[in-house]
């Protein structure tokens, strides 16, 4: 029977992991919703969704959020020359309401997310990083204070960044935990309360609940299979491939779960197909599609009983050490802003913007200075939040002093010390979605080594 495990294996990993994706209630929970329509935001609707975008290879802030006033954007100009400076002419400005006396702008590229800045449905938030504790420059180097392990490594701050357990400890991420916190309010559909689109991830690995993986192109990835009844030869092999008796416990579970994949296929295409096209254009990108399917999948939340949900999404390509990294940004911070502004207008469309807010993630913030063509891995990281909860038209946290050796390096090499946690960026996130003072601690063990838990960005 090897070729046999060797078949179920491949179609195992086509669905990714759905064993815990398939429960049959949820099944006919899921399909009794493709008979309805979907409805707008009832009044007084308890639902409320996240929606992390994972910007993967360390997004180089320094080029996304620009200040402009004459001596900030000279050190900046200064700092940056001759590689990756951006011409002040080029930027775009953004209104700042809470920094009298400084003024800001976006990279050229950005200009979805300018629109839903200076509408106050979308804020930035300054230098933000893992963390074990408040940390200055004198700090740092004398290591007078824990400093997180294998700073400036892309698995480990990926790691830290997904789990918010910045002692490199982390084995549940931050968005499977706050699953755990609050599976409760999705009744039966559990396996709804956490949905990748872009594949694996730990930030939505929890203690009892593990993702759901939803391709933006083919579902689950067995759109090819047709049916028991289907004559496509295709279709007919796997058919009789899964009614064989299995031989041992491996087989007889495999084959279960890809049982499982194939139903949940079959119902959430019919559910999906219900939801009628949106006016909204969604950019033709890969997070486009992301974007897309998650503002599809929100569409039917009501019909399928949902309360809280988790999405994660992802861009890759941002590990520009010695790439051409204005050109490649340029296209990276475009395709960012358009899916973001797009889903929020999405939301809006189907009355739900003030129930989504999305929000960046990245392995780090590049060097200051250019190494030449691109720059290098550093720390701190500016970060974008959008949707209708927002307290918008504004920056939060502490934007750092654009100085080489100044208060803000970690030496003298343009590597900028967080002045924000990702306990508190993702605790503010988690308090808006429903988790109590009380059960920070439990999603976010190291969250009271800082002066606050709430940023204050979502109302």
């Amino acid at each position: 029977m090897t070729h046999r495990r060797e078949f179920l294996r491949r179609l195992a990993a086509a669905c990714i992991t759905t064993a815990g994706a398939g429960a049959w209630s949820d099944l006919q929970r899921i399909a009794a919703a493709a008979s309805l329509s979907p409805a707008p935001k009832a009044a007084g609707e308890d639902y409320r969704a996240l929606v992390c975008i994972f910007l993967f290879g360390g997004n180089d802030s320094n080029n996304m959020v620009i200040p402009t006033s004459a001596t900030e954007y000279q050190q900046y100009a200064s700092g940056r020359t001759p590689a990756l400076a951006l011409p002040q002419a080029s930027l775009l400005p953004i209104s700042v309401q809470n920094t009298p006396g400084r003024s800001f702008a976006l990279h050229p590229s950005m200009t979805g997310f300018q629109g839903l800045f200076n509408q106050g449905k979308a804020a930035v938030v300054a230098n933000v990083g893992p963390l074990r504790a408040p940390t200055t420059r004198d700090q740092y180097r004398n290591r007078s204070v824990p400093i997180p392990p294998s700073l400036f490594s892309h698995s480990d701050q990926q790691s830290q960044w997904q789990s918010a357990t910045a002692d490199g400890s982390g084995r549940t991420g931050w968005g499977g935990r706050l699953g755990d916190l609050l599976k409760t309010a999705n009744g039966t559909n559990t396996s709804s309360t956490l949905i990748s689109v872009t594949g694996n991830n730990l930030f939505e690995v929890g203690t009892t609940l593990t993702s759901f993986k939803v391709s933006p192109g083919n579902l689950l990835g067995f759109d090819f299979y047709k049916g028991a009844a289907s004559t496509d030869p295709l279709s007919r092999g796997i058919t009789d491939m899964l009614a064989l008796p299995s031989v041992n416990l491996f087989d007889g579970a495999w084959n279960a779960v890809i049982q499982r994949a194939i139903a949940n296929q079959e119902v959430l295409a019919t559910a999906l197909a219900a939801v009628p096209p949106f006016a909204t254009p969604f950019p033709n990108t890969g997070l486009g599609s992301q974007m897309e399917m998650i503002a599809r999948l929100l569409a039917v939340r009501g019909a399928l009983g949902l309360k809280r949900q988790v999405f994660f999404a992802s861009l890759g390509g941002f590990d520009t050490h010695g790439d051409e990294q204005l050109g490649r940004q340029a296209q990276l911070l475009g395709e960012l802003s358009g899916a973001m502004s797009a889903l929020y207008a999405a939301t809006v469309e189907l009355g739900c913007a003030d129930l989504v807010t999305s929000f960046t993630s990245s392995d780090f913030n590049r060097t200051f200075p250019s190494n030449g063509k691109g720059s290098d891995h550093a720390w701190g990281s500016h970060h974008l939040v959008a949707g209708g909860a927002v307290a918008g038209g504004r920056l939060y946290g502490t934007f750092p002093t654009l100085v080489r050796g100044g208060p803000d390096d970690t030496g003298s090499g343009g590597l900028w010390i967080p002045t924000t946690s990702v306990d508190q960026y993702a605790a503010t996130l988690a308090t808006w979605f429903g988790v109590g003072a009380g059960e920070l601690d439990a999603a976010f063990p190291n969250v009271r080594s800082f002066a606050t838990a709430n940023l204050g960005f979502l109302a």
